[in-house]
């Protein structure tokens, strides 16, 4: 899946017959982020008559989540041109907010959308990409006497070592995608002599690589 690299939030104004239109763009995972987001950027400028928004969100398991807002724009020319800019680009799980400050001129239905859809593709088209891939998510337990030799072996062979949890016996977690799951299964049994397996405990969404921004 292709989506804006972790952490990443930026903010872009364009000017459009002197009215300015300020994009803050960011990367959200889940819908109380999109939405936190949304408000905040919405009391930083209590002054703008407009905070038009949008996102797209895909989370593990669930089906895609999207939303659009006019906030007072004609209906159809705000909120719905946002989505389909995020929706063209084929970046995911990211929020866009267009605050608007009126410059006394009309720009009528299409200029609306002609700027509001113009704002979220210039954001976009400097934002710096990441692609996401979904991982078997697998743990195993050992001895507190292994756990260390086993993650450090793991880990030199390139398995992502997502966590161990320290007790009177050590749950280690490991992510690899769909045709890892063998090889570090068996890489488990040779360093164990067979007495440790690993079992599937879910799926997690890691950022795997990254994109420069486009021109």
């Amino acid at each position: 899946m292709l989506t804006l690299r972790a952490g990443t939030r930026l903010t872009h104004e364009t000017e459009v017959r002197r009215s300015r239109f300020v994009t803050t763009l960011a990367r959200t995972d889940d819908e109380a982020a999109a939405r936190a987001l949304i408000g905040e950027v919405r009391s930083a400028a209590p002054q703008a008559r407009h905070h038009c928004s949008a996102f797209l969100i895909e989370e593990v398991g669930r089906n895609p989540l999207q939303h659009s807002s006019d906030d007072g724009e004609p209906s159809g020319t705000a909120g719905a041109p946002m989505l389909e800019a995020i929706r063209a680009s084929g970046v995911h799980n990211v929020t866009a907010v267009v605050t608007r400050w009126f410059g006394g001129v009309l720009l009528g239905t299409g200029g609306l959308v002609r700027a509001y859809s113009g704002a979220v593709s210039e954001a976009l088209a400097r934002a710096p990409l990441a692609h996401t891939v979904e991982l078997q998510l697998l743990a195993t337990t050992l001895p507190p006497g292994e756990a260390g030799r086993v993650e450090a072996d793991l880990r030199a062979a390139g398995v992502q070592v997502v966590d161990l949890a320290w007790g009177q016996e050590v749950v280690l977690r490991v992510a690899v995608d769909e045709d890892g799951v063998t090889a570090v299964s068996d890489r488990l049994s040779t360093l164990t002599r067979g007495v440790a397996t690993f079992r599937s405990v879910g799926r997690v969404t890691r950022e795997v690589d990254g994109a420069t921004p486009r021109t």
